[in-house]
């Protein structure tokens, strides 16, 4: 009798785990499949024409944002100030005083704030970014991992969270604008602007982050392009680069007439241009 009960109680036990990890199992796939529906992809409506901005450190992304923003456009902003203040922790600056230590930090909340800028909502049909998720990981988080500053399993955590991001976030664009500028040039202008962040970066830091991003948008070696890119020389006094931003302006009408002054209406839908929608951008072009 004893071994019955037993047996019976193990193969009570048994059966009353399964159906737990079953249910538990079905909760988190109804989680994921009602979240995919909510908030992950875009609605299928029309969303804005999306430029992101690339470059080097003291490329002037900046200012050239600046010259854009007397169109109808959402003009975002590296979110800096964020990464100074992560519930009073200067992330940036513990980053750049010991890379060893604190890059997959802040390298991890470079993720979540550039992610907030892609899913940002907006109805104006232009929206422009100072950098962007691909920049942040096939430049800094690849250089990083190059320079053996980041551990290769820090590595692979960052890149699980951005195919995860990407796959299941709509983060595309629909044109890169490439401001090419010598690391000798930047590193100057970084002096001159003194962050106090950037005090201690070397010019050889600068020059890594020239040939990641000449690699990945301008020779197209390593990672795939989200979008098709305009590269500008940006090496000019940034007073005299008017003529080149004329010469971006001109190349983006030509993608459509959404390209209207803040003055101008009615405003013509994004979706009408959106002509080359990127692929996954997990694959490397080899």
């Amino acid at each position: 009798m004893t071994t019955f009960a037993l047996k019976y109680l193990g193969h009570y036990l048994v059966t009353s785990s399964l159906l737990k990890v079953r249910q538990i199992s079905c909760l988190f796939v109804t989680f994921v499949n009602n979240s995919s529906t909510m908030d992950f992809k875009s609605s299928g409506g029309s969303r804005p024409f999306t430029v992101f901005v690339e470059g080097n450190i003291g490329s002037g992304k900046t200012t050239f944002l600046n010259h854009f923003s007397k169109y109808d456009a959402m003009i975002l902003a590296e979110p800096v100030d964020l990464w100074r203040n992560v519930r009073g922790h200067n992330m940036l600056e513990l980053m750049y005083n010991d890379q060893a230590r604190w890059s997959l930090a802040f390298q991890t909340i470079v993720q979540k704030t550039m992610l907030d800028l892609h899913i940002r909502k907006t109805s104006k049909p232009i929206k422009m970014m100072e950098r962007s998720i691909y920049s942040a990981r096939y430049c800094f988080v690849e250089n990083l991992l190059r320079n053996n500053v980041l551990a290769p399993p820090s590595y692979a955590v960052l890149d699980e969270w951005f195919q995860w991001i990407v796959k299941n976030f709509d983060t595309h664009g629909d044109l890169i604008v490439y401001l090419r500028t010598e690391p000798e040039v930047v590193y100057q202008r970084m002096k001159s602007r003194a962050r106090t962040e950037e005090a201690q970066v070397p010019l050889e830091y600068l020059q890594q982050l020239h040939q990641m991003h000449d690699d990945w948008l301008l020779h197209k070696s390593v990672f795939s392009c989200p979008a098709p890119v305009i590269v500008i020389d940006a090496n000019k006094e940034l007073s005299d680069m008017m003529e080149e931003y004329e010469r971006c302006e001109s190349a983006m009408k030509t993608r459509g007439s959404i390209f209207t002054t803040k003055t101008c209406s009615p405003r013509k839908s994004a979706s009408l241009f959106q002509s080359a929608v990127p692929q996954s951008p997990s694959k490397l072009v080899l």
